[in-house]
């Protein structure tokens, strides 16, 4: 499954300092549909994400009744990416 929308890049102060972006509704829906056979355990998804020319694995991580994309420190930095960016984001789940 390949998925792709803009998203606004956002800071959480989570467990780990990061910068996400949320995974729109229909798209998280779709997600969703699938998580049973993807997840490796609490609800996360491995996907491979494409910003511009980079690309790097993660996983999506739930909340909310949505998804978020971790955005690497490295992708930011090969990006040019920053807080409050709009991003075209285009994720790949890996089986």
């Amino acid at each position: 499954m390949v998925i792709e929308f803009t998203g606004k890049i956002f800071y959480w102060r989570g467990p780990a300092p990061y910068l996400f972006v949320t995974v729109p509704e229909g798209p998280s829906r779709d997600i969703k549909s699938i998580s049973g056979l993807v997840t490796y355990g609490w609800g996360v998804i491995p996907v491979l994400v494409r910003i511009g020319k980079t690309e790097w694995k993660t996983s999506l991580f739930p909340k909310d009744g949505l998804y978020l994309v971790p955005i690497r420190m490295s992708a930011q930095k090969a990006e040019n990416l920053k807080e409050g960016d709009n991003v075209k984001i285009q994720l790949e789940i890996r089986l």
